[in-house]
């Protein structure tokens, strides 16, 4: 065969194969649709197990279609082939999802409908709700599903069940190079793996935990998902402020702390029972620190400058906010728009940089801010020093020039889109608090922000235009900005 068409043909991508595996990522969806509706049919006088229904009917034909006239056989994944299953995965997904709050009706336009599916998916646990209560049960569960599933990912949950090259292609595109330098030696596969059932052990135990603490099983449930997927997502009006529960603020706390942690680490830690990995972790030391500092400045803002006469009090809001807002979950227990200028900018900073690779959080990483400001230092040195050799370490592991310029480039990509979609939302009539702090929330995959969208408020009042651009940067910061760019360049050139 001539050369240039050997060339032409490595780089087409085969879609048929692609539409076999998204297809049994509806598959999933749907099923996740049919236990929503089977807890909608065991509640009485719930109105959602039709639309559930019927929902995961549609779903799992269309899932099921190309199984039928696509056969997968013996073809490997190329990396390309699996960054477009993610990334169709993940679309097709949300945009199914929101067909049991279009059914449902109610608040649920299509818009509505397909804002609350993307958040949910994508961790942000930002809402359009007004009235969150009352929803059916079926419906709450199935919110929060949606929440619980995107946390480990849901091509990255289906690939369990394939075996070999695929699997490990598939969990590769979607779990970023930064989330796997920390097991460098690990097979993709098997860090996937190690990743999922951390992930439902610690759903377990929050889930009891939370029951020891007075919590009802359908609440103790729906908390310990989004608390450990780090969504936020609650079936309750004033969030955890609801519960008026120190004991279960405690337990989230941890939760959430836990979830925003590396779980190759916890699995080490936990499961293995090797506790001196967690505290050898120089990133994970990092962002504790950083959350014990925010902790210590908020509290201390509060007693100063706030209305908050108690330190009790003023630690008890502290702590459970800045471990929401620095997880990315967003539960609330305070109307954080009211607390001091201080206070809001930490948590703000807080939203930014976020919880460690490897975990369900979402937005900067705290491992490419610890890439970076030692790139920063390597260079300061090299200026001081041209003939010295100085390496840039994390985890007593060198990094390579192009992972540190990786950390640059995705830092620099993530901070424009901040800027991009701030400017977009003040020029359509947001106030600047509010636009820019919503922007940061919506690509962090935070929820909650400050202004009209602070903790006790939601997205209701967007314009439909905002809406979109909200769900674009939901989508953009859950797939960690360069799948959705390769996904573009691949389109292009097939």
């Amino acid at each position: 065969m001539p050369e240039y068409l050997c060339h032409v043909k490595a780089k087409c991508m085969n879609w048929r194969i692609i539409t076999w595996f998204i297809g049994v990522s509806l598959l999933l969806v749907a099923a996740l649709m049919g236990v929503s509706g089977v807890i909608a049919i065991c509640t009485p006088g719930d109105e959602s197990r039709i639309p559930l229904l019927f929902s995961a009917y549609l779903t799992g034909t269309v899932g099921f279609f190309p199984l039928i006239f696509v056969r997968k056989g013996m073809h490997r994944l190329s990396f390309r082939e699996g960054n477009c299953i993610v990334v169709g995965a993940w679309l097709l997904a949300c945009l199914f999802g929101m067909l049991p709050y279009l059914f449902y009706g109610g608040e649920f336009t299509p818009v509505n409908a397909l804002f609350e599916s993307i958040s949910g998916f994508t961790t942000t646990g930002a809402s359009i709700l007004n009235d969150i209560e009352s929803l059916p049960r079926g419906l709450q569960f199935w919110r929060i599903s949606t929440a619980w599933v995107g946390g480990v990912g849901i091509v990255t949950l289906f690939s369990m069940l394939t075996r070999g090259a695929d699997k490990s292609t598939l969990s590769g595109a979607e779990i970023s190079n930064v989330a796997r330098e920390s097991f460098a030696g690990e097979k993709k596969g098997s860090f996937a793996n190690r990743m999922f059932l951390t992930y439902i052990a610690l759903t377990l135990v929050t889930l009891f935990s939370l029951r020891l603490t007075g919590m009802g099983w359908f609440d103790a449930a729906t908390n310990a998902m989004s608390a450990c997927s780090t969504c936020g997502f609650c079936t309750r009006n004033t969030s955890i402020a609801f519960y008026a529960n120190p004991a279960a603020e405690v337990v989230l706390t941890v939760a959430m702390l836990a979830a925003g942690v590396h779980f190759g680490i916890l699995f080490l830690t936990i499961l293995r029972g090797k506790p001196r990995y967690i505290w050898k972790s120089e990133v994970i030391k990092v962002f504790l620190s950083l959350v014990a500092f925010a902790i210590v400045t908020i509290t201390a803002d509060l007693i100063v400058h706030g209305n908050y006469s108690s330190f009790v009090s003023a630690l008890r809001d502290a702590s459970f906010q800045v471990a929401s807002i620095s997880t990315t979950t967003g539960f609330a227990t305070q109307d954080t728009t009211q607390w001091p200028p201080l206070s809001m900018a930490v948590l703000i900073v807080c939203s930014l940089i976020c919880g460690c690779s490897g975990s369900t959080s979402g937005g900067i990483k705290i491992d490419r801010a610890i890439l970076a400001a030692k790139g920063i230092h390597r260079k300061v040195k090299l200026t001081v020093d041209p003939n010295g050799i100085y390496f840039v370490r994390v985890d007593g592991h060198a990094r390579t020039e192009e992972q540190v310029s990786d950390a640059y480039g995705y830092i620099f990509c993530y901070l424009l889109i901040v800027v991009v979609f701030a400017a977009v939302n003040i020029a359509f009539g947001l106030d600047f608090t509010t636009g820019v702090t919503a922007s940061v929330a919506c690509i962090g995959n935070v929820g909650p922000g400050f202004g009209d969208v602070g903790s006790m408020s939601n997205y209701a009042a967007f314009p439909a235009f905002l809406k979109a651009t909200g769900m674009i940067e939901m989508l953009i910061g859950r797939l960690e900005i360069f799948p959705v760019l390769y996904l573009l360049r691949s389109i292009r050139n097939s």
